[in-house]
């Protein structure tokens, strides 16, 4: 049985381990368990009841008012809260909730109407992402466990891949080409993959060939696609290759082909743009570079 802090619950929830404990004495909503020390822990149960009254509460029904309310009443006010209100934080907490409970059903609701109100871009700028951020903290601050991370991560992936097959290849001699992949070692796939949606929704061609991906491997590739330009992130350091030893070989073994260049290590290590290396610091710094070459 997985247990929590009243820290824990203030991570997962945003609400103040203060007011968590006047809601407790004054309301008796939830009842925290106690060790042998006398120190508070919370069920799993728990955290889906404060994270569906936190979720109520900051859409303006009174804690007092919630507290008087029946499970069946709690849980459909947040469904359709969840439908309607598409405020980061109401977000947010919906997808947390899906993601404690592993319920693909609320997860695949609350995307999919993202998508129909929002789009697919948007829904992974303003809803996806920030939960991904708060994903990784709650795994940094052990939170969540590692199935409810692969859970959600799985999730996720699917809905860009279904994203990227639902947009027309593009056609024709002159549209650039994209060959895109991640180094080994390197974990940001969904990253990759959103980079590959956007490619394919502004109509250029895309070569994806995955992470793990060997310089060899980009031989290969380059060999039968000839792209035009080649895109990676690179968020963890690179020891034996150094990274801009890594770099250099790029440009030696492919020195008609653009490089594009993004993630953490790239930006730490202050590595420059230069004669075909362009380095794309930020999602707005990539649009905008595809916007100047779909225009051309």
């Amino acid at each position: 049985m997985t247990v929590y802090s009243i820290k824990d619950l203030e991570k997962l929830t945003g609400i103040k381990a203060h007011t968590l404990r006047i809601w407790e004495q004054r309301y008796d909503i939830i009842t925290p368990g106690r060790t042998k020390t006398n120190i508070r822990y919370y069920t799993e149960d728990n955290l889906k009841v404060v994270l569906n009254i936190a979720l109520l509460n900051r859409n303006g029904i009174k804690i007092s008012k919630i507290a008087k309310m029946e499970k069946e009443e709690i849980l459909e006010k947040v469904a359709a809260i969840s439908d309607i209100n598409f405020e980061s934080d109401v977000q947010l907490d919906a997808l947390t909730l899906s993601m404690i409970e592993m319920d693909e059903y609320k997860f695949d609701r609350i995307i999919s109407t993202n998508i129909q109100q929002l789009g697919f871009e948007r829904t992974m700028i303003e809803v996806i992402y920030p939960f991904l951020d708060k994903l990784g903290l709650l795994w940094l601050t052990g939170s969540i466990n590692p199935a409810q991370e692969y859970f959600m991560t799985y999730l996720i992936r699917q809905k860009i891949i279904a994203a990227i097959d639902s947009v027309p290849i593009a056609m024709g001699m002159d549209i650039p080409k994209f060959l895109i992949y991640l180094p080994e070692g390197e974990d940001q796939e969904l990253s990759l993959l959103f980079m590959h949606y956007i490619l394919k929704s502004r109509q250029f061609k895309v070569v994806y060939i995955g992470k793990n991906v060997t310089v060899s491997d980009i031989q290969d590739a380059h060999h039968i696609h000839k792209p035009d330009f080649i895109y990676t992130i690179i968020s963890k350091d690179f020891v034996k290759p150094s990274l801009k030893e890594y770099i250099s070989t790029l440009k030696d073994n492919f020195p008609s082909t653009q490089l594009l260049l993004s993630g953490y290590q790239v930006l730490t290590q202050n590595i420059q743009d230069e004669k075909l290396v362009t380095i794309l610091k930020n999602l707005d710094d990539t649009i905008e570079f595809l916007s100047g070459k779909k225009n051309k």
